[in-house]
């Protein structure tokens, strides 16, 4: 559990619990297809992101679990490596299970994401960090990745 140390002049106390973030999860959950072991996050924010994210990863087969905050993934049983394309353009972090679903799997499907519209956000260093790591890419209507 993370920490806060406080040097000062005067003794504070108490305990604080650090919320669950979008930025930190969203990357956790696409990296739960790289096992097929149970995966268990705490903590997680109950947002539209996190609950797309959780849907694309079930309809490829991943079992999901909540309990609250608590989030238990698993990945033993993929059915396929192509996201579904209505998936894909509600979130813009579909693009983040890639890397997982080619290193675990060999290959990954993925239409082009959507999400929300704050400027230019830029897809091209995925694609050069998956090429620099061997991983061949075609794009037409999907963006297709192969080992």
């Amino acid at each position: 559990m993370a920490k806060f140390i406080i040097n000062g002049g005067k003794t504070i106390g108490g305990i604080f619990h650090p919320r669950g973030n979008k930025n930190a999860v969203l990357p956790m959950l696409a990296s739960c297809v790289l096992t097929d072991q149970p995966v268990v996050l705490h903590n997680v924010p109950l947002i539209n992101d996190v609950k797309v994210m959780l849907e694309l990863l079930e309809s490829i087969g991943v079992e999901v679990a909540r309990d609250g905050h608590t989030v238990t993934l698993c990945a033993k049983n993929l059915r396929t490596t192509e996201l579904d394309k209505e998936l894909c353009t509600r979130v813009r972090t579909s693009i983040l299970l890639a890397g997982p679903l080619v290193a675990r799997h060999g290959s990954a499907t993925i239409y082009p994401p959507g999400g929300d519209i704050i400027g230019r956000r830029r897809l091209d260093t995925h694609f050069y960090g998956l090429r620099s790591l061997g991983a061949e890419i075609s794009t037409d209507q999907a963006y297709r990745f192969k080992a």
